[in-house]
């Protein structure tokens, strides 16, 4: 994907040396979101195999319609104006990673993008994503195939995961979360920390402070949404 706007701007007024800098400094992405790094490219392989095996009947709330045209939606460039032209572009992306190898390939292909090559991205990375009921995963078993990929690139000397509390979760579902967080930590996994994520306009965010009290009290950070 083409650099464009003020970004291929202000690249444009590096010299090469300056740029060459840049690309050998180390960097730390501490907050990139797993669902939305997934390489273009991924998301159409992903999209093509989704579809093909996807019958009228498949157990999803998304139809074989509506994935289509996010994805199409999602290649051609989406024009963000309001907050809800954000949230309408991941159902279907949702959609095509909700089976465990759909879910390992999307993750490999994130951690690849920033942290391989003779210029990484990153020389360090936290990937946050928030724990999802699947018809083929429970929010435990989605966080495993998530930790198995980080686990191949060097756990945490390279990259940490963040487990997001979205707005819209009830209490049950914010519980399950917190806890997966803390017992995965425990257990020596790469879990950093825990965030408050989703629609600014959903839920009500008094409802999270004992997560985050309980959260920090076993150690995890803290980083809140304000607004997408």
């Amino acid at each position: 994907m083409s650099i464009a706007g003020p970004a291929a701007a202000a690249l444009a007024a590096l010299s090469p040396d300056q740029i060459n800098f840049i690309n050998l400094l180390p960097k730390a992405e501490l907050h990139a979101h797993l669902n939305g790094s997934i390489p273009i490219t991924v998301i159409q392989e992903l999209a093509h195999e989704y579809l093909a095996c996807a019958t009228s009947s498949s157990a999803s709330i998304v139809s074989n319609d509506e994935i289509r045209k996010g994805i199409d939606k999602v290649l051609g460039g989406p024009s963000i104006d309001e907050i809800s032209d954000f949230f309408t572009l991941f159902p279907a992306i949702y959609a095509i990673t909700s089976s465990p190898s759909a879910l390992a390939r999307a993750t490999s292909a994130v951690l690849c993008f920033f942290l391989d090559g003779d210029y990484p991205q990153c020389a360090y990375l936290e990937l946050r994503t928030t724990p999802r009921v699947t018809p083929e995963m429970t929010p435990e078993q989605y966080l495993r195939v998530v930790l198995g990929e980080l686990d191949r690139y060097g756990g945490i000397r390279r990259v940490g995961l963040i487990v997001s509390l979205d707005r819209r979760m009830g209490e049950d579902a914010l519980r399950e979360c917190l806890d997966l967080a803390v017992k995965f930590k425990a257990e020596g996994a790469p879990v950093v920390g825990v965030d408050l994520c989703g629609d600014p306009l959903a839920g009500d965010v008094t409802l999270f402070q004992k997560y985050f009290k309980e959260a920090k009290a076993a150690g995890l950070g803290v980083t809140l949404h304000i607004a997408e």
